[in-house]
């Protein structure tokens, strides 16, 4: 059976489940608000047909009739935890491409590294991708770097992550598609990629990324709600985590980055999309234009208030 085909059938079952299986105001809201609990994600009423669309196929797997036991389930079952990897895989927007936001990226190999470097040279400069979804970012970042020279000048780290064990596989298995290189130049494209047939579909093309820059990269499963998932990455000398907080409430993402910040060194950066911003938040880090860029800077010793 083709992938086109199985997923017309899928799309059948949805639609005569969509029928049957109604998400109504209430128990809306008590699976929205258990759903921002663990994950930060946070759906206005407004989305309500959405995030139905999006549990309907777990409640098939699970063999349950009703959204109000996927909720008891959720909440109660023993093997819960398990299934709430798959709800963060069907919760997860995978819209990423490389070279996205550059600027930023740019800021860090044209102006930050070269005066840490000049500081601390013999150290590690650690960069963490804390939402890299399935890897776009993580590899622009690399290939910047590499671009110019920066791995021959000293020991750079790269971690990246994601909430989403199913991006975090496509991203450990390095095979892009036409759509993640909408502005990514052919030259950088013919450099670090190897055009290959596509695994999935069999009559399209698909790309690898090189082995060498692949490798600098180490992935993992961390959801941004739960601290001890990414303390350890968050002891970064520059997080990127973009893209991410759109999803967000404003109260998961204020207690995000003052988490980031109590681990971060100083100084350190972080990188948000230019489509959020933390200006309205309760948070220490101080905004600063870099190079054409906004970074957010922790820049002293002195620990965060906690009020």
């Amino acid at each position: 059976m083709t992938h086109d085909k199985w997923q017309d059938i899928n799309k059948l079952r949805l639609s005569s489940w969509k029928e049957t299986v109604e998400l109504n105001e209430s128990t809306f809201i008590i699976l929205r608000d258990l759903i921002h609990e663990k994950s930060g994600l946070y759906y206005e009423s407004s989305k309500r047909e959405m995030l139905g669309d999006k549990l309907i196929p777990r409640l098939q797997e699970c063999s349950l009739t009703s959204f109000l036991d996927y909720y008891y389930f959720l909440k109660y079952d023993s093997n819960a935890h398990e299934e709430w990897g798959h709800l963060m895989n069907a919760l997860a927007v995978p819209e990423t491409f490389f070279w996205r936001e550059i600027d930023p990226i740019e800021t860090l190999v044209n102006i930050i590294l070269p005066q840490w470097f000049t500081l601390s040279r013999k150290d590690t400069f650690r960069i963490w991708s804390a939402a890299c979804s399935t890897g776009e970012e993580p590899l622009t970042i690399a290939m910047a770097l590499n671009e110019a020279g920066w791995f021959q000048k000293c020991n750079i780290q790269i971690f990246a992550s994601d909430a989403s064990s199913k991006a975090i596989r496509a991203a450990r298995e390095g095979i892009y598609r036409e759509r993640s290189f909408r502005v990514l130049s052919p030259r950088l494209q013919s450099k670090y990629f190897m055009e290959i047939v596509d695994p999935i579909r069999k009559d399209q093309k698909a790309w690898k990324i090189d082995e060498s820059l692949h490798k600098r990269i180490k992935w993992s499963v961390a959801n941004l709600m739960n601290v001890w998932e990414f303390s350890t990455l968050a002891r970064a000398n520059f997080i990127f985590c973009r893209n991410v907080f759109i999803y967000f409430s404003e109260q998961a993402i204020e207690n995000t980055v003052n988490h980031f910040y109590d681990f971060m060194p100083s100084p350190s950066c972080l990188s948000i999309s230019t489509s959020e911003s933390l200006l309205k938040l309760k948070t220490p880090f101080e905004l600063k234009e870099m190079g054409g860029a906004f970074i957010y800077v922790k820049s002293t010793e002195q620990e965060r208030s906690i009020s």
